[in-house]
Formats: structure tokens, sequence, C-alpha cells
């Protein structure tokens, strides 16, 4: 706690500032969902719960959404730039993709250049991957990485297919992220993938540079 810290190294620091659910949603990346109050919570865990497994031996459970899994997304033109330099919101082209707009996102408030979400296709259960390009231009870096990555497994885990959403023009390059080991993050990203025996479909919406 802070009186701990403060003992040790002399800084000065509030409960909520050190280790508070706003923190370790977007800071340290520890807590995957915050809401505002209990019965939020408890909603959305429900929500949660509807979606996944009851253990990673069984499939998701398949739920007819009455989205027909055959329609054309004709908004999808005008929400992605020919311009490959101009941002958009890659959420909008989750909401325009999946059955009833409907997805729910995990750690939304932590490495925000990269999106993971469950939705559903044709009613069944798919874990999302996309680049963000309102954010870092979509960039990968390290938080990003461990994110996606971390995503993927619990996704394979689950036996949940995976959808990539690619929209990235490479790594973030930088002094920090070179001595924070961004090819060693970077690389637990390729290993997820790699590993995981779900299906995986990864669709190009602009760009793929590199080896992001």
């Amino acid at each position: 706690g802070p009186d701990v810290v403060q003992a040790v190294t002399g800084e000065k620091i509030s409960q909520n500032g050190l280790g508070g659910a706003d923190v370790h949603a977007g800071v340290s990346g520890v807590s995957h969902f915050v809401y505002d109050d209990e019965q939020s919570c408890i909603e959305e865990v429900r929500y949660l719960l509807s979606l996944l497994p009851q253990n990673n031996r069984e499939a998701p459970p398949v739920v007819a959404t009455g989205d027909p899994a055959d329609r054309r997304c004709e908004a999808l033109l005008d929400l992605v730039p020919v311009d490959g330099n101009r941002p958009y919101d890659m959420r909008k082209v989750i909401e325009e993709v999946v059955d009833l707009g409907e997805y729910l996102e995990v750690h939304e408030r932590w490495a925000t250049s990269v999106i993971c979400a469950l939705a559903r296709l044709d009613g069944r259960l798919v874990g999302i991957i996309a680049n963000q390009p309102q954010s870092l231009a979509g960039v990968l870096d390290i938080h990003s990485s461990e994110k996606a990555a971390r995503f993927v497994q619990m996704c394979d885990a689950f036996n949940v297919p995976l959808v990539t959403l690619v929209d990235v023009p490479g790594f973030l390059p930088g002094v920090d992220q070179e001595h924070n080991g961004i090819i060693r993050h970077g690389a637990k990203l390729l290993y997820a993938y790699c590993n995981a025996t779900v299906p995986r479909i990864s669709l190009i919406l602009r760009k793929a540079y590199g080896g992001a």
C-alpha cells in the first residue's frame, strides 16, 4: 500500500493513485473491466458468462440473433477512408460487421491502439483483434502486443475462433520501446497466434507493414 511505498521509496501517493481501479484498467493492464456501479458490473458479468462456454472442453453457446450472415455492409465503404494516413474509428467497423452491432470489449482502457472484443457472427462467438487507427495510428507497441497476445490465448483456451482486422503501420519505433524489449514482447503475439488451434481469419482493411 501507499505507506509501504513511502517507507521504501519516499514516494507519496494515494491508495487509488497507486492501485485503484482506474490505474489497473488504464495503466497497468491488470484489470480487464471497470464499471461505475455494482449493477452495471453484475449485468456485464452476466453478459460475459452468456458468451463463454461452461469450461474449456465445450464449444461456446450458439445463439440465434436474427442478423443475416449474408447481409451486405455498405456503410463500410464510407467508414474506412481510402487515404491510408486518415484515421477512423475501428469500433464502428466492428459494430457494422458483428451481429446486431453488439460486442464486449476487453481491456478497453489499456493499450488502446489495439481492440480486443468478443462478439457474434451468425450467432457464433468470435474473438476480434483489431488495430485502432484513432490511437497512435494503430501501431503495435509493447503494451498492445501483450494485450492482444493474452486475448488470443484466452480465446484459444475457450475454443473461440479469431478474426483479426488489420490496419497497422508497423511496430512503434523509439528508444524507450527498444530498451524495454519491443522485440521480446512483440514476439509474444506471434507465439500466441502460432500456438492457437482455433480457426483464424485475417482481414486487411488498408495496410499491414513489416513484422506487425
